[in-house]
């Protein structure tokens, strides 16, 4: 009874906070909604049985990607009245790439529901002494390892991108010269002086 009460807690939590975050005319309010609906997604992450991806979840897209969505939007400045002044104008192309979207979810549940020859092998064989930790790190390391690394890289591509965009050049502002800093004396940095009773130092 606890089980279901908290399965559709956090399954209502994550949908009203998905639409939410699309439906935010605040890009900064729309990054937190998304922040609480990744935060439920763990808790039903968790009712299943796989810590490992609600571990994930918290750790890695709240913790860092859904923190650089917060931090790029707020540093970029962007104009998004300016961005929706063009909704109108690609509002047919989204209509038909929504379509083409919904049409091939459909096809996908159709077709994993429907089996095929390997109707017996969509799950991968998981002997039940082998902590669910340890299953996925053996598939992510062996078979998908290529795959992993290939997400790894797209992430690095995306945190140069983040970068490059928020760096800006300033104006006025003294450079550092590493080798003027490295190459200077400690007798041109200090002076040693002796000062007289009640006598200060001449700056």
């Amino acid at each position: 009874m606890i089980q279901a009460i908290a399965f559709y807690l956090f399954a209502i939590m994550v949908i009203v906070s998905g639409a939410l975050t699309i439906t935010a005319r605040n890009p900064v309010h729309a990054v937190l909604w998304l922040i609480l609906a990744f935060f439920n997604a763990a808790g039903l992450m968790v009712l299943v049985g796989a810590e490992f991806i609600a571990m994930l979840l918290v750790i890695v897209y709240v913790g860092a990607v859904a923190v650089l969505f917060l931090f790029v939007v707020m540093m970029l400045n962007i104009d998004f009245a300016e961005l929706r002044a063009g909704f109108a104008r690609y509002a047919a192309i989204g209509l038909v790439l929504a379509i083409a979207l919904a049409a091939e979810i459909m096809i996908a549940f159709g077709a994993w529901s429907a089996g095929g020859i390997e109707l017996g092998r969509r799950a991968a064989p998981i002997d039940a002494a082998v902590p669910n930790i340890e299953a996925i790190g053996m598939l992510l390391y062996t078979r998908y390892l290529f795959v992993f690394e290939g997400a790894g890289l797209v992430l690095l591509v995306a945190m140069i991108g983040a970068i490059v965009l928020t760096h800006r050049e300033r104006g006025g502002v003294r450079g550092q010269n590493i080798s003027r800093q490295v190459a200077r004396r400690p007798q041109d940095a200090t002076r040693n002086t002796q000062p007289g009773v009640g006598q200060g130092v001449e700056l």
